[in-house]
């Protein structure tokens, strides 16, 4: 990988020490949490408490832990490099989302609610037998450990592209941080932790935007500008299923997808499951649509200005980055990193993303592990306070 350098100053930016002050701030912040809740609830030792935060939470954290669970570093680099890259129409994606939203509150939330499981693959178990439930489990298992990788090492590589950054400092930092709070205070840590970093996720979008729009003369001329290139562009009605991105595909592709995701996924049924009526759930399901258009619509706006910034010199072809999901960082750097904190804000924004992608997949992990692994094949029969500190090694694992 070569080093990368600004297109306006032709050198590489660099963090000032209030940058790493804010970035610690995250990191200290989300840690503070998880021993909070390690501390507060120390005398209720059950595995509802650990892994479902007593059945007790309230819609509106947990609508903001479903938002951040899957809205991760990757989705806010790759969504302006997407309308960098080619035009609007993905933006019709936000419809699917609705769709999603409909089908996983009122058709498949209340079957495993009424089953009040911990695990989603004991539904599986329950229907199609044990061998069914097992399978589906590992499976799930090592497509989230992969995912997980992925989500961590992308942001840091991304980000040591085009700064200073340490590359494995980033990893190690956030990776050590994540696991000492998801382990400590469990979901209620995981919950709140993720509310905190969607907040985080917000500030650190808008500032690039408004920023952003500030140097390219105005939101307006961005738009302007993409409109005349011809990437202002929704109205691709196309049924041919192989075309890249049309409303078809974007609409009920992106909604089939995402359903995978809230209709299925362990990590999302858990988070449903922690309050404490069907009802409530889905209101958390229905109060997390609009944070996914806000992250959609602010991700393809700062795309739309990234591609009026650098309209006369692509950081690709002029080999400033090496990827396209670089790009924004590198953006931010341009733009933003002569104000001291501002990619601070940023780079905290990013790793609110893979943080709160880390707890709820270290969390769900942990759950499905003890549930479809531990007292199925090692200890059926395990006290409640055992379970609990399995849970917690399982975590660290």
């Amino acid at each position: 990988m070569t080093r990368q350098y600004s297109f306006q100053t032709g050198v590489r930016n660099t963090f000032h020490t209030v940058d790493y002050v804010l970035f610690g701030a995250l990191l200290f912040i989300c840690a503070g949490i998880g021993l909070f809740y390690a501390i507060k609830d120390r005398k209720r030792s059950n595995t509802k408490e650990y892994l479902l935060a007593g059945g007790n939470m309230s819609a509106i954290p947990v609508a903001l832990s479903l938002l951040a669970s899957f809205m991760s570093a990757i989705t806010l680099l790759g969504t302006p490099a997407e309308m960098y890259n080619y035009t609007t129409i993905y933006w019709w994606i936000g419809l699917g989302y609705f769709f999603t939203i409909a089908l996983a509150a009122h058709i498949y939330l209340p079957v495993f609610y009424r089953l009040r499981i911990t695990s989603a693959y004991e539904y599986l178990g329950l229907r199609f037998g044990l061998i069914t439930r097992t399978i589906a489990a590992i499976i799930y298992i090592i497509q989230m450990v992969l995912y997980m990788s992925i989500v961590l090492y992308a942001p840091s590589l991304a980000i040591n592209a085009v700064t200073d950054f340490s590359l494995w400092g980033a990893v190690w930092a956030v990776g050590l941080v994540c696991i000492f709070y998801t382990t400590l205070g469990g979901m209620k840590a995981v919950l709140w932790t993720d509310t905190f970093q969607v907040s985080l996720m917000i500030a650190g979008l808008l500032a690039v935007l408004i920023q952003g729009s500030i140097e390219v003369g105005g939101f307006a001329k961005a738009w302007e500008i993409s409109r005349v290139s011809g990437r202002i562009w929704f109205t691709d009605f196309d049924p041919d299923p192989i075309v890249r991105h049309s409303f078809w595909t974007c609409v009920f592709g992106g909604a089939f997808t995402w359903l995978s995701v809230y209709g299925a996924n362990q990590a999302q049924i858990q988070r449903a499951i922690t309050c404490p009526t069907i009802r409530k759930a889905q209101y958390a399901y229905w109060f997390n649509f609009p944070g996914l258009c806000v992250i959609l619509l602010l991700c393809c706006l700062i795309g739309t200005v990234i591609y009026a910034f650098y309209q006369t010199c692509d950081p690709l072809s002029f080999g400033l980055i090496d990827a396209s999901d670089q790009l924004l960082p590198l953006f931010v750097m341009d733009v933003l990193g002569h104000m001291p904190g501002i990619p601070g804000l940023f780079v905290s924004c990013l790793f609110s993303g893979a943080l709160s992608t880390l707890s709820s997949g270290l969390n769900s992990i942990a759950a499905v592990i003890l549930e479809d692994c531990v007292k199925i094949f090692c200890f059926k029969e395990m006290s409640e306070r055992k379970a609990t500190f399995a849970s917690k090694i399982l975590g660290k694992c």
